[in-house]
């Protein structure tokens, strides 16, 4: 079943639930207060009836004028009647053929509804001792009585018989008129409810297939797959995040492409050197000699290195770099580190000054072993990318919480959009900073790696003396 489908029947039967539950509700409620406002009318009546015959009492003394007086019986009921003074035809015909117990009449006509009778069917007149005056005996245990009053006596009880308040031939029809009227209004609503239902259903369920279907195409490796943004709502959100996954997925499935390419051109490299001065030797194009050797030593050297480097940024990205981080102080690390690099500076007749600022030593969460990598690294990255004669300063202070240590070297320095990249895989600036002097392009992703594993910050940026300055921040333990 589609999302439209559950979305629709969840609507529609949330909707018609309400609709049907508001619609017993208005007519029970319609049904209890017009009942109620009938029975109040009625007692309205029976209070007339027993005004007019509590008048008539006090006009004649007795009963008995009354007593087998049809006619006058008739018209002193429908004298109470405030919708009709006239007893119809039928009422006074029938009078006329029934014997003396005639009331109320044994036989109705058929236009008259024998279980819910006429209002002025369903009265019996009862003496002070409870005689009957006008009705019929069988009926006295279903009366409910009302006293008529004279004089602060009762002289008489007026019987009235159950049956339906509403018995009024306008009662029935106002009635009837409202039930149907009930129905319709019901049906109707329950007819725009579906309407309504299948708008919102398709409305919200539309953006949910197009996100089902730009994920299916997703999950086949087609990265490039949108979705439009639309609102500003969570659909919308949901939109968004999508969109920068799908987009984070291109870029990752083209970093993968493009690691897998440059990892295979830098491992052939090497191999086709190896290969060509050993099928030189075999040939006997080439004499074995120790500087072939040497030679031959320093192309699996430099294979060697970048599988090591290879080998670290793999355990880096799986977390399973290990690190055995110990308070300690980083400057004495590096000066040890720039100690066993200084007769290469000189050899290029590159100056290294290093400045001390801190007031006192400082101490930080790390690992000794991987701070040596990555001062070795940068110290690495100046000697082979400073120009002879240059020169390399390096910097040690405490910005706020922070010990900074930045490695500044001469020209040649690199353009905006390369330090940009500097710290991406296998990437290389062009000019002077490139293969012929020396590494892979892994360097400097695996100085990032270290330091954001010491939760610090490596920055690179153009250094005041025309080259490349190398910030590194970490935060100082207290």
């Amino acid at each position: 079943m589609s999302i439209r489908i559950k979305l629709f029947l969840t609507f529609l039967l949330t909707t018609l639930l309400v609709v049907l539950g508001m619609h017993f509700f208005t007519r029970w409620s319609l049904e209890k207060g017009f009942t109620e406002f009938v029975e109040k009318r009625q007692q309205e009546r029976v209070d007339k009836i027993i005004d007019v015959l509590e008048e008539y009492y006090a006009e004649n003394r007795s009963w008995d004028a009354l007593t087998g007086n049809k006619l006058k019986w008739i018209s002193l009921l429908w004298r109470a009647d405030p919708h009709r003074h006239h007893p119809p035809k039928w009422v006074i015909k029938q009078a006329q053929q029934e014997p003396e117990q005639w009331w109320p009449p044994r036989t109705l006509p058929e236009k008259i509804n024998s279980r819910w009778p006429p209002f002025g069917l369903r009265v019996m007149l009862l003496s002070a001792d409870k005689s009957i005056l006008f009705g019929r005996e069988e009926l006295l245990s279903q009366l409910h009585l009302h006293a008529i009053q004279h004089a602060n006596q009762t002289v008489g009880f007026l019987g009235l018989l159950p049956g339906n308040p509403v018995n009024q031939a306008s009662d029935i029809y106002f009635m009837e008129r409202q039930a149907n009227l009930f129905f319709w209004i019901a049906l109707v609503m329950i007819l725009l409810s579906a309407l309504i239902a299948w708008f919102l259903a398709y409305h919200l369920g539309r953006p949910l297939k197009r996100i089902a279907a730009a994920a299916q195409r997703l999950a086949v490796g087609n990265y490039q797959a949108r979705l439009p943004v639309e609102s500003n709502d969570e659909m919308g959100q949901l939109a968004r995040n999508f969109n920068d996954m799908a987009a984070a997925l291109e870029q990752a499935e083209q970093s993968r492409r493009r690691w897998v390419a440059d990892i295979s051109h830098e491992l052939r490299t090497p191999l086709a050197v190896l290969r060509g001065e050993l099928e030189a030797i075999m040939d006997g194009i080439r004499p074995l000699t120790s500087e072939t050797i040497k030679s031959l030593s320093g192309d699996v050297m430099r294979l060697n290195r970048l599988t090591e480097d290879l080998y670290q940024l793999a355990l880096a990205d799986q977390g399973a770099l290990s690190y055995r981080k110990v308070l300690l102080d980083p400057v004495p690390l590096l000066q040890e580190d720039l100690a066993a690099f200084i007769p290469e500076f000189n050899n290029k007749q590159i100056s290294v000054i290093s400045t001390n600022r801190l007031p006192k030593p400082l101490l930080i969460n790390a690992d000794p072993d991987r701070l040596s990598q990555l001062f070795r690294n940068l110290l690495t990255n100046s000697l082979n990318h400073t120009d002879q004669g240059g020169q390399l300063e390096i910097m040690i202070e405490r910005l706020e919480d922070n010990l900074v240590i930045e490695l500044a070297d001469s020209s040649p320095g690199v353009s905006e959009q390369d330090i940009t990249h500097l710290f991406d895989r296998f990437y290389r600036v062009d000019g002077s900073r490139n293969r012929h002097l020396g590494g892979a392009g892994l360097g400097l992703a695996i100085c990032s790696n270290i330091v954001k594993a010491h939760e610090g910050t490596l920055v690179a940026s153009h250094s005041p003396l025309g080259g490349l300055a190398m910030r590194i921040a970490f935060p100082v333990t207290p």
